[in-house]
Order: structure tokens, then C-alpha cells, then sequence
């Protein structure tokens, strides 16, 4: 009888253990499919250049029943949207309106943020090599102006609005020059050719794309962005 436990028990752990490791082979397995994905994604910069159209494509679309601001009353019919970008697994939902539609288009607008801000270029991936000219995408290049007088006469200058409809694209490439510089402000601005005031402007301009670049230096060891 003792000897029929004994065996039972042996057999129950085995299949606990097997079943143990089958799991954590699951979860291996997923995290580098995953990675693997991530790492295969294109760049934040070329991602955001295209139409709205073009970005949707690339989504799985969810949509669902939400409780929204405005009390129980709100969004009784499923017009929450969730957008889910497949390359990079970047998210982005809204529920602020009852209208489906327009849900969408909001869902859309965070979703260009959240991948400018989360999805950083790989160490050398579309960057110039170690030239001395950066070559700008054309989105940053019609937003500079060169300067003609003053202190930083014969600098560009970089002029982004909030509204401008590549304010996203933008702020992905200059957070992509920022990393790639380890922080350093001053050496990001040498880089694109304007002063770091202008730069640190630009990112100070919006509060999420600030807390990006704190988040940036604070990983390579710098202080904030005063």
C-alpha cells in the first residue's frame, strides 16, 4: 500500500513538473515572439508619416460597451474604442463620446502619440552613420528656419505647433536623436543643427513628450529637464 502512494505521489510530481515547465516554455516562448516582433517593427518616424488610412490598417479594432465621464447614463451603446498597432503592440483607447466616430478618430490621435513616445529606433537604425549632417526627414525639415540675425545667425531653427498634424512624427525623430545621444540636450541639438534652447523648447511644449525625455535621461544617468 505504501509503496502504491509512494508511486502515485512520484507520478503526481512528475506531471507537476512537467506541467510546471511547459508553462514557463510557454512564457519564454511568447516573450520572444514578442520581442522578435518589436524588434522587426519599423521605426516610430516612418510608422507615423503615413495617413490615418494607412495606420488603421495595421490595428486590431475593438470595440466595446465603457463607462465614460458623464455618469451612469454615458455610453450605453458599445461606442469605446480600443486600437491595438500589431507590429509594436502599442495601444491606445477612448471613451470620452458617445459616438463611436469620434471615439475613433481619438483613439487614433493617442494611438500616434503612444508610439512616438514608447517606440524608440534601434542604435543606428535609419541614423546616418556617424556623419556630420544628420539627414531630416521631410516632416522636420519644412518645420526649420534658418536664422538670419541675431545671436544664432546662421542656425536653423525648429518651429512645431501642437496642431501641426506631424507634431507626433516630429517629436518621435527628435526623442529618437535624444536617446541616441544618451540624454545630452546639447549634443541632440549639434546633431539636427539648432541651439538646445530651441530644442528643449520643443519638448517642453507638451507635457507627455517632456515626461518622455525625463524618462530618457533618467535612464542614462542625467538629471531633469529644468
Amino acid at each position: 500500500m505504501d509503496s502504491r502512494l509512494r508511486g502515485n505521489d512520484t507520478g503526481g510530481s512528475l506531471a507537476g513538473m512537467k506541467q510546471k515547465n511547459f508553462v514557463l516554455f510557454m512564457c519564454f516562448l511568447v516573450s520572444f515572439v514578442f520581442m522578435v516582433t518589436f524588434n522587426m517593427c519599423k521605426p516610430a518616424v516612418e510608422i507615423l508619416a503615413g495617413s490615418d488610412e494607412e495606420l488603421l490598417a495595421q490595428c486590431d479594432v475593438h470595440i466595446y460597451k465603457a463607462s465614460g465621464p458623464g455618469g451612469q447614463h454615458r455610453n450605453k451603446v458599445s461606442s469605446a474604442v480600443r486600437l491595438r498597432h500589431r507590429p509594436s503592440g502599442i495601444s491606445a483607447t477612448a471613451n470620452d463620446s458617445r459616438s463611436q466616430h469620434s471615439n475613433r478618430t481619438l483613439a487614433m490621435r493617442r494611438l500616434r502619440m503612444n508610439i512616438a513616445l514608447k517606440l524608440r529606433r534601434s542604435a543606428g537604425e535609419d541614423s546616418d552613420g556617424g556623419s556630420d549632417a544628420e539627414v531630416l526627414p521631410v516632416a522636420v525639415a519644412e518645420c526649420m528656419r534658418v536664422v538670419t540675425k541675431g545671436p544664432g545667425a546662421g542656425l536653423a531653427r525648429l518651429t512645431i505647433g501642437r496642431k501641426n498634424p506631424r507634431f507626433w512624427q516630429i517629436a518621435a525623430y527628435l526623442l529618437d536623436i535624444l536617446d541616441e545621444e544618451e540624454g545630452r540636450l546639447s549634443s541632440a541639438g549639434d546633431r539636427l543643427g539648432i541651439t538646445t534652447g530651441n530644442l528643449t523648447a520643443a519638448f517642453k511644449s507638451q507635457r507627455h513628450l517632456l515626461a518622455e525625455v525625463q524618462k530618457i535621461r533618467k535612464r542614462h544617468g542625467l538629471g531633469s529637464v529644468k
